[in-house]
């Protein structure tokens, strides 16, 4: 039933890896403006060598959730899911990362732990049953198209492969850096962010965008009603919309509910820009009850317990 005559062979997963060397934390390289390329140039070389194409499987988006560095990945022919499950079952794909890393990056071996979920299934639980494994990733469709920054990364090695062929394989340190990703959290120039205001509670507060450290006290202080939140805030967030929200509880589940709901502002954040406002987060917080949470993050009373 997955081999359709007329519907292309689409699935998704997502690889969980780990280094198990305390002095080399993957999520944290690939947060690093130089080190990024070289993380991402070994992922994407690795996963080649498991399918044997370039284009074998695409990666939409890489997740730095501590300690663990999460590629969700694509797959459009069952062919190369197959080659992929059957390189990473017999550890050949774990061994490519490591040399790949190893290359990209002008370091030690790195050792690395790996596991492949799909939805809710681990598959590191039954890659014996290579049929049951592809039956799991047929059914979880992508729930989105390539990271913009995965895109400017892939034409980032593009370039890079092109400068080396004319440049007689000049070393990757040795090119042109890549432009540092965006941060996240928008600047705050006044010359940028037009001065707003909005009332809360009979008081007058600045509208200015969402900083780091409410960022962390949502995450920290919001519980279990993150996903109420989320709703609150998809009716003018186009990133949040269905199955956004279940999606990100699911592929959060283990780190818990301070992961859950970080990723789930972060996603507001990253989609919304100069719009993500702190008067939109306390509007919806207001809505659900939040009224403690609210004032922390306005600084109406500090130190104190939000739950």
């Amino acid at each position: 039933k997955m081999a359709g005559s007329s519907t292309p062979w689409i699935g998704s997963a997502y690889l969980f890896l780990q280094s198990t060397c305390k002095t080399i934390v993957l999520p944290s390289l690939y947060e690093s403006s130089q080190e990024k390329p070289g993380v991402f140039k070994a992922l994407k070389l690795a996963l080649a060598d498991s399918t044997g194409s370039m284009n074998g499987v695409d990666m939409l988006k890489v997740h730095c959730s501590h300690p663990h560095l999460i590629v969700q990945l694509k797959f459009c022919k069952q062919e190369n899911c197959r080659r992929f499950l059957q390189s990473y079952r017999e550890g050949a794909l774990q061994k490519s990362l490591q040399n790949h890393l190893q290359l990209s990056l002008a370091m030690a071996p790195v050792p690395l732990e790996m596991e492949l979920k799909a939805g809710s299934e681990h598959l590191d639980n039954m890659l014996k049953d290579e049929e049951r494994c592809l039956e799991c990733i047929y059914r979880e469709k992508p729930d989105r198209l390539r990271d913009e920054e995965i895109m400017e990364l892939e034409e980032y090695l593009k370039s890079l492969t092109v400068h080396e062929s004319i440049n007689n394989n000049v070393a990757v340190k040795d090119c042109a850096p890549l432009r540092p990703p965006r941060p996240p959290y928008p600047s705050q120039d006044s010359s940028l962010l037009p001065q707003a205001t909005f009332i809360f509670q009979g008081q007058q507060f600045d509208n200015r965008t969402i900083t780091l450290d409410d960022h962390q006290k949502f995450a920290k202080f919001v519980s279990k009603k993150w996903k109420q939140v989320g709703r609150s805030l998809q009716r003018s967030c186009r990133a949040l919309r269905d199955p956004a929200i279940d999606n990100l509880a699911l592929e959060y589940d283990r780190e818990g509910l301070y992961e859950q709901a970080y990723q789930m502002l972060l996603r507001f954040i990253q989609s919304e820009g100069k719009k993500a406002t702190i008067a939109r987060l306390v509007a919806a917080l207001e809505e659900n009850g939040l009224i403690s949470l609210a004032e922390e993050l306005l600084g109406l009373h500090s130190n104190e317990d939000c739950s």
